[in-house]
């Protein structure tokens, strides 16, 4: 997936969800006898109530929350709330403060298609940018009277005596909404390798994505563990200023140049005059994207390109050759996510940067040795080892039909979906940003845009089947669905052999479509009212 920057994120489901799918959001504090007391107190008074406080719950008020209340509100609908667990909105990009945090796909790309932004300052946008972006859609529309902050959904429950879901928060305030949509992102768990006698350690220590900012490396010794997504932003940013910096990397990744830069002023006002013209670089933009993207469902030739242009770019780079080996990948590029920067190999050029390849054995009291004997000091550990995607933990439990438990048949099968959204035995609810929806070349805003075209017209069959309707996707539906979708990877690149956190510990891909944007476009154009059971 392309780097929401995956931020202080979620994110995911904040995503998938998302960092569900986007929107980062480690796991309560509330214990399991808490959790079985709320539930249980709850459920016995809520049965009765036939009427939904609101026609609508969304949770998470990241980018899917937020493009998922935009449809709702321009359609008229009024009868709606977010569930959001932070006291602000924005997702992965309000958690994501490590130093360099910004977005490999471009500003006019990662935006809402309602909500241009004439007056982004680079073709790339940093952290601070994109959540103020965010603050300014839910100004602009008027969203926060719908928004209850520091709100977290830990119990959702679906009433089939109403067929409505009773969401019970950290509190066991209990509300109920006719339809559920969950927008939590897929990067929101962050991913902590296990190494023994890091519980001796005595310096500082924090992953990326809880970034201590007030801790201050200035001339300090800083280990940093993991060369992905977030570590090629953070150590260009810090290897200025700290005294020496220890790269630990267990995989090189392809890193491809960004060519970031700023918009000038006449390009800024030329959009605010003339939005078109915005809306045209928009598309031109895409649709180079999806030109890049045939390089990961099939097409050699340009797969090579990127291979090339690559090595190019490593070989004028990296002066050192045997720095300049260690950082050859040796597997296909885009079987592991492709990652995008300016800075990242020119960093290796400095005096007190290390590449350290060798695996780590141990952690000692004050610093980290490797399985060759050798020992580096450390005044802080940075653990820049990315989020798990492709093993599923939902935050909040989720009960279905008959008492059916959701993370238990994704713990099970793997997470599966229909078009990433829908779930058999679980009625009236959607994902954004669900299983299958992450990408490799693109903008995931494009794919949570086209599940919402799909779930309006969900919504819009719901309605019209009545006030005690229920539509419940066909289980033949989903398992079909997602057998072509798996058949689908042959021949991508995702099925070239390497091991990457897109697969879950069964080798199956539960994080990425394997096609093209357009092709999903298509795919949630229509909505069939005979893949549902409708009831009620």
């Amino acid at each position: 997936m392309l780097k929401v920057v995956t931020l202080r994120p979620l994110n995911t489901l904040r995503a998938f969800g998302y960092r569900l799918l986007a929107s980062s959001c480690p796991l309560r504090n509330i214990t399991t006898s808490q959790h079985h007391n709320i539930t249980t107190s709850q459920h016995r008074n809520i049965t009765t109530n036939m009427k939904p406080d609101f026609e609508v719950g969304i949770i998470g008020a990241g980018f899917g929350g937020l493009i998922a209340a935009l449809r709702l509100k321009h359609s008229g609908r009024q009868s709606f709330v977010i569930f959001e667990r932070a006291n602000e909105v924005g997702g992965t990009w309000r958690d994501n403060i490590y130093p360099g945090c910004g977005c490999d796909v471009h500003s006019h790309l990662y935006s809402i298609a309602s909500e241009p932004n004439p007056n982004w300052s680079q073709l790339f946008s940093a952290q601070p940018e994109i959540l103020a972006y965010l603050k300014n859609v839910v100004a602009n529309n008027q969203l926060n009277p719908f928004i209850r902050y520091n709100t977290d959904v830990v119990d959702i429950r679906f009433l089939e005596d109403s067929n409505t879901w009773q969401l019970i928060d950290q509190h066991g305030k209990t509300t109920v909404v006719k339809m559920l949509i969950l927008a939590t992102g897929p990067l929101n768990r962050p991913n902590m390798p296990v190494f023994k006698g890091l519980e001796n350690y005595k310096g500082k220590q924090f992953h990326s994505s809880a970034w201590d900012n007030s801790y201050d490396l200035t001339n300090k010794r800083v280990a940093i563990i993991g060369t992905g997504a977030s570590a090629i932003q953070i150590i260009p940013n810090i290897a200025p200023i700290v005294g020496q910096l220890s790269v630990f990397q267990r995989t090189p990744a392809w890193v491809m140049p960004r060519r970031n830069r700023t918009i000038g002023s006449f390009q800024k006002a030329l959009f605010n005059r003339i939005p078109i013209a915005q809306k045209a670089v928009r598309e031109i933009i895409y649709w180079i994207r999806e030109l890049f993207g045939l390089g990961f469902v099939g097409n050699h030739f340009i797969n090579k390109l990127m291979e090339k242009s690559v090595l190019k770019q490593l070989e004028k780079e990296v002066q050192n050759p045997n720095t300049r080996a260690k950082l050859i990948p040796n597997y296909q590029i885009g079987c592991k996510r492709i990652l995008v920067a300016d800075d990242f190999y020119p960093t290796f050029n400095r005096p007190n940067v290390d590449l350290i390849t060798d695996s780590i054995d141990h952690i000692t009291e004050n610093g980290i040795c490797t399985k060759n004997g050798t020992h580096y000091p450390a005044d802080v550990i940075i653990f820049a080892t990315g989020f798990i995607a492709a093993e599923v933990e939902l935050h909040s439990k989720i009960t279905g039909i008959n008492g059916r438990l959701l993370i238990d048949e994704w713990r099970k099968n793997g997470a599966e979906a229909y078009l990433g959204a829908t779930v058999s035995g679980y009625p009236n609810m959607a994902f954004i940003l669900g299983p299958n929806t992450g990408l490799g070349h693109s903008s995931v805003v494009h794919m949570m845009e086209s599940q919402m075209n799909y779930l309006m017209q969900y919504l819009e069959q719901l309605e019209k089947s009545g006030s005690n309707a229920r539509l419940d996707l066909k289980p033949q539906v989903q398992t079909a669905y997602n057998k072509h979708l798996q058949q689908q990877f042959d021949g991508t690149v995702w099925a070239s052999g390497c091991k990457s956190w897109y697969l879950n510990n069964k080798g199956k891909n539960t994080t990425l479509y394997p096609r093209l944007t357009a092709a999903f476009r298509k795919a949630t154009k229509t909505f069939n009212p005979n893949d549902y059971f409708v009831s009620g």
